[in-house]
């Protein structure tokens, strides 16, 4: 999703690395459980069988094995995602084989026999024993043995679709850029007609994975299907305890919710962005090449807010100061230092140039062993996107940490669910860029007049701009491609279907059916059939912030200073700590008083809502 908070990209296969990966589980190693033998006594009756007892053995039998492969999957991951090398099969071959290890042990037969049998017991296992047995369960889901085969290719097609996406060469003007330079390029550049080539160069490397994502799609569905799942979305969404309807109902519902914004900002985008590139006759449509990101999924680079730019700022600190400074915040709130593997095996900064290899540029945050092995993968620069980023990216880091203790068996060393994860990643972000906070770190000037409706404006173009894109776009696209069986030839007109429909933004040309473009979200790829995750993280984050803000703090929400409090630290602790041990809904409503509902991040904006019908009177509304 947005630079990183999508953040949270889940590498390739068997969850290896961020939010998305850290621990859900896997399955036990194939040992039955023990028969009871009958002694010539107790023939006649024999002995009940001790359920919870046979649970305990499998399960620290099983959490061993899963640690042990778990982390060998990730290592391997790790290099295929941090070297790669054109031509060159060796990170590839050496990850396809761990992921194999991995799924055989976590798909074998014989602990899913064990675990169902378990199971149809559980009215006698304790609460926390059938909680780890459903997570195992769960992940056997998605390497079942008893389709080794079509596990076995599912892994290696992954692996292969992996390489092609972080290996490409993206040309514009004739030279290779990075996405990095694509995404600046679209910051900057006024001339429509360059947008329009910048973003068609950022579109070319669909083509080139639209036959490995149609041959993933069969795979992941019958993956899923042995253990009874009817498709991969169905699989994904019961993470959460909700069926395939429920979860859409869910998405649509946050979508309706901030709806009535997301109208006022499109039609103001659309005369604001007609005036700068000079363009006489305002489209009823955004052309996609008009935004400032690929996807149009953050729009906040359109604003400017006088003495909030910190790029000049930050750029005579370096990179490596904002990552530090990131780990201050943290321990400002009482979180203890990172410890020292993290700066000594995470891939923090670009690569330099002419290096004879690539990796991912994707900002992520990987839980290596589900212990104290933590490390990001990150391309850092001095500049205001990355400062955002890089505290989002430790929020993962810290969650990790946080529930990596003896009360959290390994395989509930996760998030309370997916979303939490990202919202955890979110909040700092968003606290890291209020004023006062700014004010209290050097950052910014005290007495900088600063426009809180201009501020508020560019928040909103990066938080609800988002809503669209992550309920609606994409998680209506990948219901459709995964259950609803989407038929090849309509793959792309079915994104752009649903990009007006929700968005409310067009193709700058024809996009027709040679073309891939929502293979071109990293997270269709490697990331499947979950980025609800990431808009369902958004309303969490704006619950969490409210609550903080107004019960902890005391403080408007929209000039919050979190820095060395200890209080929002607890509060924040009490939440990770029990990791995915505690039901989700029931961390929410204890924490906050409230279920599920994006009613603080529309009080959060609502101030916006008078500025925005001022500036768009008399203009035409068409959404």
């Amino acid at each position: 999703m947005k630079k990183t908070i999508l953040s949270g990209l889940a590498l390739a296969t068997l969850g290896t690395a961020l939010w998305a990966c850290a621990p859900t589980a896997k399955t036990n190693i194939g040992t039955a459980l023990p028969p009871t033998t009958p002694t010539a006594e107790s023939a006649a009756s024999p002995a009940p069988v001790d359920w919870s007892r046979q649970a305990d053995e499998f399960l620290a039998g099983y959490s061993t094995e899963y640690q042990r492969l778990y982390t060998q999957s990730s290592e391997a991951e790790w290099r295929s995602n941090t070297r790669i090398v054109a031509g060159d099969s060796t990170n590839a071959v050496a990850t396809a084989r761990a992921n194999e290890a991995m799924a055989a042990f976590t798909g074998s037969a014989d602990n899913i026999n064990n675990l169902r049998q378990l199971l149809e017991h559980k009215d006698q296992l304790q609460p926390f024993q059938i909680k780890q047995l459903q997570a195992a369960l769960y992940n056997a889901a998605n390497s079942p043995q008893t389709i080794a085969d079509v596990v076995k290719r599912r892994i290696k097609a992954e692996t292969q679709q992996t390489e092609k996406l972080y290996g490409f060469d993206y040309k514009y003007r004739g030279k290779s850029v990075t996405t990095n330079d694509l995404d600046e390029l679209l910051r900057q550049e006024n001339n429509p007609q360059r947008r329009q080539a910048i973003w068609e160069a950022s579109k070319a490397i669909g083509p080139t994975l639209k036959d490995g994502l149609l041959n993933l799609r069969g795979l992941r569905n019958q993956t899923v299907q042995a253990l009874g799942y009817p498709d991969y979305f169905t699989y994904q969404a019961s993470d959460y305890g909700l069926s395939r309807e429920e979860m859409m109902t869910l998405v649509r519902k946050i979508n309706d919710e901030l709806r009535p914004l997301y109208r006022e900002l499109h039609t103001y985008a659309r005369y604001e962005l007609a005036k700068k590139y000079k363009v006489k006759q305002v489209p009823d449509y955004l052309p996609a090449s008009w935004l400032p990101n690929r996807w149009g999924q953050d729009w906040s680079a359109m604003v400017e807010v006088k003495g909030v730019n910190l790029d000049a700022t930050l750029a005579k600190k370096g990179a490596e100061w904002q990552v530090k400074q990131a780990e201050r915040f943290y321990q400002s709130l009482g979180f203890p230092a990172l410890p020292p593997v993290f700066y000594e095996k995470s891939s923090l900064y670009p690569l330099p140039k002419g290096a004879a290899y690539k990796k991912n540029n994707h900002a992520s945050a990987w839980h290596m062993d589900l212990n104290q092995d933590v490390r990001s993968l990150m391309s850092v620069e001095p500049n205001t996107e990355w400062y955002e980023t890089t505290h989002h990216e430790l929020g993962h880091i810290y969650y990790y940490l946080t529930y990596t203790n003896p009360e959290v068996p390994v395989l509930l060393r996760a998030g309370a669910n997916r979303a939490y994860h990202e919202a955890m990643g979110s909040l700092m972000g968003l606290a890291a860029t209020q004023k006062p906070f700014l004010v209290g770190l050097g950052l910014q000037d005290p007495k900088a007049k600063t426009d809180q409706t201009q501020t508020l404006l560019k928040e909103a173009l990066n938080y609800v701009t988002f809503i669209p894109f992550s309920s609606g776009v994409m998680s209506e696209w990948e219901n459709s491609f995964y259950a609803d069986k989407l038929p090849a030839d309509q793959l792309n007109a079915r994104w752009w279907e649903l990009v007006k429909q929700y968005q409310g933004i067009v193709p700058p040309t024809a996009r027709g059916e040679q073309y891939l473009d929502p293979a071109t979200k990293t997270h269709i790829n490697d990331d499947p059939a979950q980025y609800y995750d990431y808009a369902l993280s958004y309303v969490i984050l704006f619950q969490l912030h409210d609550h903080i803000a107004r019960k902890i703090l005391k403080q408007d929400p929209h000039a919050t200073n979190y820095y060395g409090s200890k209080e929002v630290g607890t509060f924040l602790a009490d939440i990770m700590r029990p990791g995915a041990s505690k039901d989700w809904r029931a961390v929410l409503k204890e924490k906050t008083g409230e279920d599920l509902s994006a009613r603080a991040m529309v009080e959060y904006f609502q101030p916006l809502m008078v500025y925005l019908k001022a500036q768009n009177k008399g203009r035409k509304y068409t959404m």
